[in-house]
């Protein structure tokens, strides 16, 4: 898990993101990030609907998966971003790490580019 420091607090912030951010997919979640002047480190969402998986475990495993990924990385996240992570598919839950960690971090690298 993410510090607590790394995380959204309330709904406002996320409406920020969805409002101006800029979104990068792929064919199991997208990435939807924006700049954010006003804070000083990174802030990251994982966002799983109920339409994915109607199993809150299968939810709570890929939510947990990729908070992972990007705890483990975070070094190379730039500075004042808004990430949210849209996840499309239950195909999560059973993708390889390897092969998760390398979509998120592609669609990342396309981010901030």
């Amino acid at each position: 898990m993410i510090s607590y420091k790394h995380r959204f607090h309330g709904r406002n912030s996320l409406r920020f993101v969805y409002a101006n951010g800029k979104t990068y997919r792929s064919t199991f979640l997208a990435v939807r990030i924006a700049i954010n002047s006003r804070t000083t480190d990174y802030r990251c969402a994982v966002v799983v609907s109920k339409k994915v998986s109607k199993s809150a475990v299968k939810r709570n495993r890929m939510r947990r998966r990729i908070y992972e990924i990007i705890r483990k990385n975070e070094a190379e996240i730039v500075k004042h971003l808004d990430i949210v992570v849209t996840v499309y598919s239950d195909q999560v839950v059973i993708m390889p790490a390897n092969e998760l960690e390398e979509t998120i971090l592609k669609l990342l690298q396309q981010s901030q580019k």
